[in-house]
């Protein structure tokens, strides 16, 4: 016998050290670190600490510790970290029984031995903090390290559509580039890009990964030039500044200066921004994809970790002054604005569906849920380990027969893998065409827990017509009535009798599809939004600025009416019993619209220019602010100029009005605009 062995035989102690897991997690990953803590470690004799069964395995309940292992002797003690606070008090057994032998385990099965002497390294493991950024110092604390940041130094310029004469040039600068289709930033970027390029020659600043293929890009197809930058490797702690570190993360010096130089070589008159942690670039237009600190607002309302405080204070202090500094600013939904205080430079520019690409598919048999998000976006993650973990067991002690299938986005598993993945569960990554998914499902779920801005996929869901279940977060600002476009549920329970009661009833089922895909019909076109971007895009290249008429308008109207021989002459009064638009530019009005709604179709009823406006947009600029896809008007027979403009516009002849017009009688001809034929 060895002298090793005899000093523990007189401690009273088995020579053999052993194994003892505390399976402190959700039982798929406790059951995940056990099996590879037994592989990593097969000659020593293993104990878990559990209230579970684990076939193979002697278990102890915690409070048996002492009792059972009292002549055994630790060598590692691999405990499981994660959010949830059910498991605190095995945590605690285990810093109790074992303090210098814990193998921490987290969320994604990282590992790392906690330890005194990297107390820092430890502590901020135990915070969630991923195994390649635990290591990570300050530059201003430690300006001699191993790892720096790296930021975009060099740049591509790729060659799309021909520039075209007369055009105007928009500038639009984005951290992600639009394509694939893989989140709901790309899918609302592309659209807008594409209907941007009908009337715009778009120059667009994009950082790229280097697996991004851009010379195949259909985004070369409606976009003249790409300017592509490499995406950066951050390499700083996300504590340690008073910017948030997505802001540090892509802001470089050499990028602003790239922008800069190719804005006035190709007289980029207006630069537009997309997403808040662009905004240092100072262009013409900040689009809040979100509003970022209601974002962080909700998640330190949730954890109230020091950190998440922290987060909340940055983001708030440098988004409010990044919205002050922007000549305008897009949010996505009236709550939104209002989260921004309705500032006058805040206007909403709502998201939206490409109805042709989402149609309505039958139903496939069977009873599938469909969830849509990448888990690159943490939420979505919180949102799938909700349903997966709270809800899942419910539904499929109550509907027979039930599959969950999730669409996760590229490589979801660096980001959160379920181990083992549980029966009738299939996670797929990044999919080009979720159609078919959409196609082969019978109801789709948004669990969202936090959420800020509008969710894409809700659209894609409801434009796909399948019925949607909801949490509050996961469908605001979206305009939708709970029980008729959308079912909303914010706890387990509710969200599984939810599903249960859509799978049990066909008809209500089918009746809330039928109402949803009605709604982005209506309300989330990605024609008549992109209308809306051009108007803004118009506004600040012509500044020409519109808003809904007031009564103390009514003046101004009139002697604009008085001024234009050929536009009709009403009572000013008795326009605003129809939706009356006034254009200003230099705080003067120089012209207004009226129009009235028909069932989808607007008439325009008069449209007029003040003289020393005419022939600087004005009209046009009206024009093209209307939403709807079917617009019609009169015109005099006599009145080229403006049967030039209507034409110039896409406006056809399609009838003739005989003697419609009075002083002179003359002939009125009835054109149309239909943009959706003309698509």
């Amino acid at each position: 016998m060895s002298l090793k062995n005899a000093v523990w035989k007189l401690l009273g102690k088995d020579p053999e050290a052993v194994v003892v897991s505390f399976l402190s997690g959700p039982e798929p990953l406790a059951r995940a670190m056990l099996q590879e803590v037994r592989s990593l470690i097969p000659d020593r004799e293993h104990y878990a600490v559990t209230n579970l069964d684990v076939a193979g395995i002697v278990c102890i309940r915690p409070e048996d510790l002492a009792r059972v292992l009292r002549r055994k002797r630790v060598a590692l003690a691999p405990t499981l970290f994660t959010r949830d606070k059910e498991y605190s008090s095995l945590r605690k057994h285990a810093f109790r029984f074992a303090p210098g032998k814990i193998l921490a385990y987290n969320s994604r099965l990282e590992r790392h031995h906690l330890r005194l002497r990297s107390a820092i390294a430890s502590t901020l493991f135990l915070r969630g903090v991923g195994l390649d950024r635990i290591w990570l110092r300050p530059k201003w604390l430690f300006p001699i390290r191993r790892e720096r940041s790296i930021a975009a130094t060099t740049h591509q310029m790729f060659e799309g559509r021909t520039l075209r004469e007369g055009k105007p040039r928009i500038a639009v600068l984005t951290p992600y580039f639009p394509f694939p289709l893989s989140h709901g930033g790309a899918v609302r970027i592309y659209n807008l890009l594409r209907e941007g390029s009908r009337d715009f020659d778009i120059f667009l600043f994009s950082f790229v990964e280097k697996s991004t293929n851009l010379s195949d890009s259909p985004v070369l197809d409606f976009c003249s030039k790409v300017i592509a930058f490499p995406n950066p490797r951050y390499r700083e702690p996300r504590w340690a500044s008073l910017y948030p570190p997505e802001v540090n993360e892509f802001y470089s010096p050499y990028v602003a200066s790239v922008i800069r130089q190719l804005r006035e070589q190709y007289a980029l008159k207006v630069m537009q921004v997309e997403y808040t942690q662009m905004a240092p670039y100072k262009g013409d237009i900040l689009v809040e994809h979100d509003v970022t600190f209601d974002l962080h607002q909700q998640v330190a309302a949730a954890e109230n970790s020091l950190q998440s405080k922290w987060d909340l204070a940055r983001w708030r202090r440098f988004e409010q002054k990044a919205v002050k500094s922007y000549n305008q600013v897009v949010v996505m939904s009236a709550k939104d604005r209002e989260l921004l205080e309705n500032a006058p430079n805040v206007r909403v520019i709502p998201n939206g569906v490409d109805l042709k690409r989402f149609q309505p598919q039958p139903e496939s048999e069977g009873r599938q849920i469909l969830f849509v998000g990448s888990f690159r976006h943490f939420p979505n993650v919180v949102a799938f380990r909700w349903f997966l973990e709270e809800v899942w067991p419910i539904v499929t002690s109550r509907v027979a027969g039930v599959r969950f299938v999730t669409i996760a986005g590229p490589n979801p598993e660096i980001y959160y893998q379920p181990n083992p993945t549980p029966a009738n569960v299939e996670i797929h990554g990044f999919v080009g065409d979720v159609r078919s998914f959409y196609a082969n499902s019978n109801v789709v779920v948004v669990p969202t827990r936090v959420s800020a801005g509008t969710n894409l996929k809700v659209l894609e869901a409801l434009a796909c017509r399948r019925a949607v279940v909801s949490t509050s977060s996961g469908c605001a600002g979206l305009g939708l009535e709970h029980g008729a476009d959308v079912w909303i549920a914010d706890d387990p329970p509710s969200f599984a009798d939810a599903i249960n009661v859509l799978f049990g009833d066909d008809v209500q089922r089918s009746q809330m599809a039928a109402n949803g895909r009605r709604k982005v019909e209506k309300s989330h076109d990605w024609r008549a939004i992109g209308r809306l971007q051009a108007t803004m895009w118009n506004e600040i290249l012509t500044g020409i600025k519109l808003r809904p008429a007031k009564f103390t308008d009514i003046q101004s109207i009139s002697e604009i009416q008085a001024s234009t021989h050929t536009a009709s002459h009403w009572e000013p009064e008795s326009y605003f019993d129809f939706d009356v638009t006034i254009a200003e530019k230099d705080g003067r009005v120089c012209g207004f619209m009226v129009t009235r709604d028909l069932t989808g179709e607007i008439e325009v009823l008069n449209l007029a220019v003040a003289s020393e406006f005419r022939r600087q947009g004005v009209a046009r600029t009206l024009l093209k602010s209307i939403e709807t896809n079917a617009v019609f008007l009169e015109v005099r027979e006599s009145n080229e100029p403006a049967r030039n403009l209507y034409e110039n516009l896409g406006f056809t002849v399609v009838g003739v009005r005989s003697e419609y017009y009075d002083d002179p009688i003359e002939n009125a001809l009835v054109m149309r605009l239909s943009r959706r034929a003309s698509s």
